[in-house]
């Protein structure tokens, strides 16, 4: 009998792509088949994901995977808190918005006064982001749609209901949204009400590994011989499919998942929802076997991405090698800032963005790429131990090592950078870990794999981490950090 292939689909804020993994030996190989870019549009009512492009992308991605050979499943991820807003007959009520559409301005506010922070977080725990769904929620609480809409879809679960006409909310992605109960995993219904957000819209939440069906005939002649194979709810978060990809051995290791965003975290067994929590802003997202997340969201490789689209414009268009290569040859005091700076969450000039914001913390202006690409390393690094320290004390937890999995394993300045700042150990692998854990979870729920430590096992034979251990000298990385501290006015964990 063949060894089981599964495609992912797997869903970025930059680019898509369709992987297969094949499970044998106790590991998994994966190939990449189909890779795509994910170019958000703006129109005069706002920034929105084009979906349907991605759609198409993803079925000529199932046809290459099934080309190969037989599929015995396939799975989605994407990003969290996008969604779209679904008539009686499942019916698409206009394009999805984009995260970053500026509509949420003031609904922060709005939420809290007619929910205190306090009690939001007591229920959903999740950190307090303008991007969150119950937010962009609130933006359209007046607009004909939400009027309209019987059924709520995040990416994935939408992507799910193309595919086989089933609709269900998958936990970890709807705990993204700030409206799950982060003790049951279940509508945080009676927070719904007092939002003033319809109830009906929220349905059928689904755990990882749920069958969803097969893919309808109507895709025969995109997908061609994916038509008629089992589609599975994965982990459809991508952080959360990351995950479970992770190589962990014991309680003392924190995982980064770097990326666009970086989302560094501890996995517990339950929600921590204390005042301390919720003061450092942590996020408290669902995982598979009902584990939890303890998170924060920092701003990610967004800033290195969006600083090459604006030297690109300009006719300075730049490798990341030559801009790494670049960073290492500066010879001067980057500029630190605070990656979370509310400046840099929209599309825009971001190397002027950095530049200003350096300047009102009291720094010269760096103009020169190689000196903004080191400033964004530095601040990173910085950010990630400042996070670090509070998921310890938050937590519980003594960590020794941070696994970094995702495409930001692949830069090693960072991860050393983040070696020497946070002064633990760093393993950078597996990179491809969304791929992988798609593939694991899919494995899970077709039955040829079982438990979270099995998941775990397997996915440590299939990566060869890269370790980085923290420079013995601490003297450079210790002022280093304080004067991120001083500058950015953010308080020390450790004293605070």
């Amino acid at each position: 009998m063949p060894d089981p292939r599964y495609a992912a689909i797997d869903l970025g804020a930059t680019s898509g792509r369709v992987v297969c993994g094949r499970l044998a030996g106790g590991r998994v190989e994966l190939e990449e088949v189909q890779r795509f870019p994910n170019r958000p549009v703006t129109l005069p009512d706002g920034l929105r994901w084009n979906l349907l492009h991605l759609f198409t992308e993803s079925l000529l991605g199932l046809r290459a995977a099934a080309t190969a050979g037989p599929l015995a499943g396939i799975g989605v991820d994407s990003w969290g808190v996008d969604y779209a807003l679904l008539d009686e007959q499942r019916r698409v009520l206009g394009l999805p918005f984009h995260y970053r559409d500026a509509r949420t301005a003031g609904m922060i506010e709005r939420a809290f006064d007619r929910v205190p922070a306090e009690d939001l977080y007591a229920t959903t725990g999740i950190q307090t982001m303008p991007i969150n769904t119950v937010f962009q929620l609130l933006a359209e609480e007046d607009a004909p749609s939400l009027a309209a809409a019987d059924r709520i879809a995040l990416v994935p679960d939408l992507f799910g209901l193309w595919l086989t006409g089933e609709l269900a909310n998958e936990s970890t992605n709807a705990s993204t949204t700030g409206l799950l109960d982060a003790r049951t995993g279940r509508w945080a219904r009676d927070l719904i009400d007092r939002l003033g957000l319809p109830s009906r819209i929220f349905r059928d939440v689904v755990e990882p590994g749920t069958a969803l069906g097969p893919t309808l005939p109507i895709h025969g002649d995109a997908a061609g011989g994916a038509e008629g194979v089992p589609v599975f709810a994965v982990a459809s978060h991508d952080t959360a499919a990351a995950f479970a990809a992770a190589p962990i051995r014991d309680e003392h290791a924190a995982i980064l998942s770097s990326g666009t965003w970086s989302l560094l975290g501890l996995e517990l067994p339950e929600p921590v929802l204390s005042d301390a929590a919720r003061e450092a802003n942590l996020t408290n997202e669902r995982g598979i076997e009902g584990t939890t997340r303890l998170l924060k969201n920092v701003m990610g490789m967004w800033l290195l991405e969006e600083c090459r689209r604006d030297w690109a414009g300009g006719g300075e268009e730049a490798a990341y090698e030559d801009l790494l290569r670049q960073a290492g040859d500066f010879a001067g005091e980057p500029p630190l800032f605070d990656p979370d700076d509310d400046a840099f969450l929209a599309p825009g000039d971001m190397p002027a963005r950095i530049a200003a914001v350096a300047e009102r913390l009291g720094q010269e202006p760096v103009h020169e790429p190689g000196g903004l690409v080191r400033g964004i390393l530095v601040s990173l690094a910085c950010k990630y131990r400042w996070v670090l320290e509070r998921l310890e004390a938050v937590g519980g937890r003594e960590v020794r090592r941070i696994h970094v999995i995702g495409g930001g394993a692949q830069n090693a300045d960072l991860c050393r950078l983040t070696a020497d700042l946070c002064a633990r150990e760093v393993l950078a692998g597996p990179v491809e870990a969304t791929a992988l854990g798609n593939v694991l979870v899919q494995a899970r729920g077709a039955g040829a794999l079982g438990s979270l430590a099995e998941l775990r096992e397997v996915a440590a034979a299939s990566a060869s981490p890269e370790t980085y251990e923290p420079s013995p000298d601490r003297t450079e990385a210790e002022a280093t950090y304080r004067r991120f501290l001083d500058v950015t006015r953010l308080s020390d964990p450790t004293t605070a």
